[in-house]
């Protein structure tokens, strides 16, 4: 038996680690591909004030040793607005394709004279992030922080929502979503409102109503400030998001998409 111990031995480690090198979870998504573009008109009550794209690129890319989707939202002022206050935001996710998890967040921030850029490098085997944010011409600043299980960013959260299963829920029933932004930990609870059909400019769209529970903050008007419509569909596209605001209503239109996964159900 000694003679075979180290033998056995060896064989444990590697096993051990093999099982453990990849623990990650693995979500099925029949919602959406790499390709996807859906493009929004923005609207601040009676005017077209911005425009929104969401693109999934056509590649994939790797990142932590693991394959990707990188989905990149643009905002950007129009007309009038433009003149008031011009916006050129970006915001990108690499999502892991098998567990719809970020693996890198970037966005760059241009409002007005306003200049952010900020990185976050996720280690879901660790349960942190790693922060480097860069403010004009101030020197870049970094810091690690310790995140939640299946930790999501702001754009991710969106695409994991698309994947859930909402024939099973009841009215008023609620997810939760463990989420990370500036630099915090934060609970996104969302609200299932049920089913209606929702006028966009793409058309008659049914829908499938959510209302995330907002955090206090200095420009939403109540925790229900904002309800979002899901296509009620394969595809589960954010064809329409409302959102009540200090200064004013904000709704954010779909009118352009391609690539979809599979064909969008407009109500006749």
């Amino acid at each position: 038996m000694k003679k075979y111990f180290p033998i056995i031995l060896l064989l444990l480690i590697v096993l051990s680690a093999y099982s453990t090198k990849d623990r990650m979870r693995t979500i099925r998504n029949e919602s959406f591909t790499a390709g996807e573009t859906l493009k929004y008109k923005v609207h601040y009550g009676p005017i077209t004030a911005a425009e929104a794209t969401i693109d999934l690129s056509k590649q994939l890319y790797t990142v932590n040793g693991r394959p990707t989707y990188r989905a990149t939202v643009t905002g950007r002022t129009t007309g009038s607005f433009d003149l008031f206050i011009k916006i050129r935001d970006s915001w990108q996710s690499y999502i892991d394709t098998a567990a719809i998890l970020p693996q890198r967040y970037v966005s760059s921030i241009e409002e007005g004279s306003y200049r952010k850029k900020e990185t976050i490098d996720f280690n879901h085997y660790s349960n942190t992030a790693l922060v480097k944010k860069k403010r004009k011409k101030d020197p870049e600043k970094s810091a690690t922080h310790k995140v939640s299980d299946n930790v999501q960013d702001i754009v991710s959260g969106f695409y994991f929502l698309r994947t859930q299963n909402f024939d099973n829920l009841k009215k008023g029933e609620k997810l939760n979503i463990k989420g990370f932004f500036d630099e915090e930990n934060f609970d996104m609870e969302v609200t299932y409102k049920g089913r209606q059909t929702v006028n966009t400019k793409a058309g008659k769209i049914k829908a499938i109503k959510l209302v995330p529970k907002m955090p206090k903050n200095e420009m939403f008007d109540g925790e229900d400030a904002i309800v979002v419509y899901l296509s009620d569909d394969y595809n589960k596209v954010p064809v329409l998001i409302e959102a009540k605001m200090f200064v004013g209503s904000v709704k954010v239109d779909l009118y352009d998409y391609k690539n979809l996964k599979h064909k969008l159900v407009a109500k006749n």
